[in-house]
């Protein structure tokens, strides 16, 4: 059987280390920025507009390539943005200056955004109905286990023991030997209606999507949550090093003991919200993940940074906010035939107003009134999520049946 139970089970764990390698080589930038900043001379804002360099190529790849693979397939479009992002972090560690890490880095967005789509679209086509919503949350914790758990641990030793340069070589390797695992095993997913995979829908069918409420406080809630993501993890580093004067090392790994919380709350709250519904679950969550920047200023837990990283893990659901508001909600909430659009629409406002915009404010606002804006600016995106999450329509199967 095509999809059978043992293929999904491989299938869910390969891209589920594909979708964390992704994240490893994202943001092991903004991991390595201690190391990197005084060698290159990058100002706070610049650093700023490395993260929002990537954001944008990926917002913008995403769509286009995430619309092409529809068309031509998945792996034709996945399996060689794999190899493309590996290469890309290996030449981010020959870089020389600001203008050749400006480019790299926006070129490994090109590279980066048609995974998102596509491996998504991938593991909803290739699971079964009853299975979904548990392979989707576990692929998206990915992020959060390899990017913003092992990604500052590994990158920030490497970094203190052979140099950034040495870091950003290692962190490609990984995508080397995923990108041949996917070619190997990967197949090519087959759509459950056929009637539905001859079907084109017209673009007054993709405009009508914009006339529903919850895709629109899903765009909102994206960008709130890619400005507490990217935001916090561009500068909570630079702020332990520089205002708390914490080691490098030290900063990796609180921020990894926070990436650890994210990786285990970002199955656990998806899986949660099949139960007790998407709308109470993202609010709960949403209000837990707005402690998490502000427990890296707090002053007996700077003393004490075991209790500090201790804080973030029990706080960080930001990867559960990732499942509901860009996957799980627009899909229950769009036609069928629109899911994929729907993904890409939120992540696409995501990545432009969260992951483009915020890093470049919080930078500016960082050179202007101290290391402290970014860490409020992170913060309120939560709080940003937690507010269009008040406004949603509850679109769990389980929870509207129970209403109906």
């Amino acid at each position: 059987m095509r999809n059978s139970r043992g293929y999904q089970t491989g299938l869910v764990v390969l891209v589920f280390f594909t979708w964390g390698t992704v994240f490893l080589d994202r943001m092991s930038l903004v991991y390595l920025v201690p190391f990197i900043a005084p060698d290159l001379h990058l100002s706070h804002g610049q650093v700023g507009l490395l993260v929002s360099a990537l954001a944008l190529t990926w917002a913008a790849s995403s769509l286009i390539f995430g619309a092409l693979s529809d068309r031509i397939g998945r792996r034709p479009v996945l399996i060689p943005a794999v190899f493309a992002f590996s290469v890309l972090s290996w030449l981010s560690g020959i870089a020389r200056s600001f203008a050749q890490l400006f480019v790299i880095r926006s070129l490994m967005g090109v590279a980066e955004g048609p995974t998102w789509s596509t491996i998504t679209a991938t593991v909803e086509a290739s699971s079964k109905p009853e299975s979904r919503g548990r392979n989707v949350g576990i692929v998206v914790s990915a992020a959060a286990l390899v990017g913003l758990a092992i990604a500052p641990v590994l990158t920030t030793q490497v970094a203190a023991r052979y140099g950034w340069r040495s870091a950003f070589f290692i962190a490609g390797v990984p995508g080397v030997i995923l990108g041949l695992l996917l070619w190997r095993y990967l197949r090519e997913p087959k759509p459950i209606d056929s009637e539905m995979a001859h079907h084109k829908p017209s673009l007054k069918g993709y405009l009508s999507i914009l006339r529903l409420r919850n895709i629109w406080l899903c765009c909102i809630a994206s960008a709130g949550f890619m400005t507490w993501l990217y935001v916090m993890n561009a500068f909570a580093p630079l702020y332990i090093t520089e205002v708390s004067k914490h080691s490098a090392t030290l900063a990796g790994l609180v921020i990894g003991a926070s990436g650890l919380g994210a990786f285990i709350w970002g199955w656990i709250f998806p899986w949660v919200s099949d139960r007790i519904g998407r709308k109470p679950t993202l609010l709960f969550v949403a209000l837990l993940s707005a402690a998490v920047p502000l427990t890296y200023q707090m002053s007996y837990l700077v003393a004490h940074p075991w209790l500090m990283a201790t804080a973030g893990f029990i706080a960080n659901g930001g990867q559960g906010i990732a499942a509901l508001t860009i996957v799980l909600i627009p899909t229950e909430s769009a036609p069928p035939q629109f899911a994929a659009t729907a993904i890409g629409l939120s992540t696409l406002v995501g990545e432009v107003c969260g992951g483009t915009l915020a890093p470049t404010v919080a930078g500016a606002f960082a050179e202007h009134y101290g290391l402290v804006a970014p860490l409020w600016i992170a913060a309120g995106g939560a709080i940003l999520v937690f507010l269009a999450a008040l406004f949603m329509h509850e679109t769990a199967p389980a929870r509207r049946s129970r209403l109906s």
